[in-house]
């Protein structure tokens, strides 16, 4: 097996810098939940009797029934939860290249934790309030589905029909390894670090698209006018971009000086400005969406130009 010695200050070098980082100070944390499903396949004879008006076959034909209104508001409640689970999830932690895991910070773990509890709860107190609705709700799908209502597609009680789980996989390669075969447990190894280059990558490249979409919106929000008066914008078109430059030094690995420099150039320019500063002066209003402007172009251009970083893989 061949040895690749890098200079120190060599791209790959960089890469791994990050990558080593992110090994050392993130956990992966997966969220998964236990969801009722409200949509359910028709058996053979209710899809031939389906086909039946259209002149179809049966077998050629496919279609379901919705078991529950998901529209009511005691059911909106429950989903609306895993929706704000999902969303503060990935809002403290970043990308890694395997379906369902995410790298937050070790040392927020226990944060993270007390908030999925959170969650816990509320889901219970909102699955409760539309347990007490759930007779309103088969009642209303029986008068809509008419002979396609089936009693047994109902579980007697929504209660434990939905939850929020999480928990920290390891991404390592297992010790037992390094005794049982040492060249698989080197070979995880090269496995993992890659996975690792990779998510570095894949941080670089959520940070550049969140923040040239959320300068690019203020920018518009801010330029131009509608029927002669200035555009309309809601505060959140600026205070997103104050979450993200939070979210942005709580979870940044250092990896790319570009990004690091726009990110600072971006917040040098909105730092202070509240969003009524900027309905009520014109001229600062102009200020701003100018800067913003250039901002949006080196952004533009990171994002287009920007090589894809060359991830050595040694040889097995």
């Amino acid at each position: 097996m061949s040895t690749l010695l890098v200079e120190p200050t060599s791209p790959m070098a960089e890469v791994n810098s990050a990558s080593d980082r992110l090994r050392t100070t993130m956990a992966a944390a997966r969220l998964s939940f236990n969801w009722l499903g409200v949509r359910k396949s028709l058996n053979s004879q209710q899809k031939d009797q389906a086909a039946d008006s259209f002149g179809a076959e049966g077998k050629f034909l496919s279609a379901g029934k919705k078991l529950l209104d998901t529209s009511h508001p005691a059911f909106k409640a429950v989903t609306a939860i895993r929706g704000r689970a999902v969303a503060y999830w990935k809002g403290v932690s970043l990308p890694y290249p395997e379906p369902g895991l995410r790298l937050i910070r070790q040392d927020a773990v226990t944060e993270f934790d007390s908030k999925v509890a959170e969650f816990r709860v509320e889901l219970e107190d909102a699955v409760a309030e539309l347990d007490r609705h759930y007779d309103e709700l088969r009642e209303a799908a029986r008068g809509r589905l008419g002979d396609l209502f089936d009693p047994s597609d109902y579980p007697p009680t929504l209660s434990g029909m939905f939850g929020i789980e999480h928990d920290y996989p390891s991404v390592e390669p297992p010790d037992y390894l390094r005794q049982l075969s040492p060249e698989l447990y080197e070979q995880e190894c090269r496995r993992v670090q890659s996975r690792f280059d990779e998510a570095v990558q894949l941080a670089e490249q959520a940070f550049l698209e969140e923040l040239a979409k959320l300068v690019d919106h203020l920018a518009e929000r801010l330029s131009g006018q509608d029927d002669g008066k200035p555009k309309v914008f809601r505060d959140s078109a600026v205070t997103n971009l104050s979450d993200f430059f939070e979210r942005f030094r709580a979870l940044n690995v250092r990896s790319n000086d570009q990004l690091d420099e726009l990110v600072e150039r971006a917040q040098g320019v909105v730092n202070g400005v509240a969003p009524q500063d900027l309905r009520d002066s014109g001229s600062l209003r102009q200020q701003i969406a100018s800067q913003l402007s250039s901002v949006q172009s080196s952004l533009d251009g990171l994002l287009v130009d920007r090589p894809r970083r060359n991830i050595i893989r040694r040889p097995r």
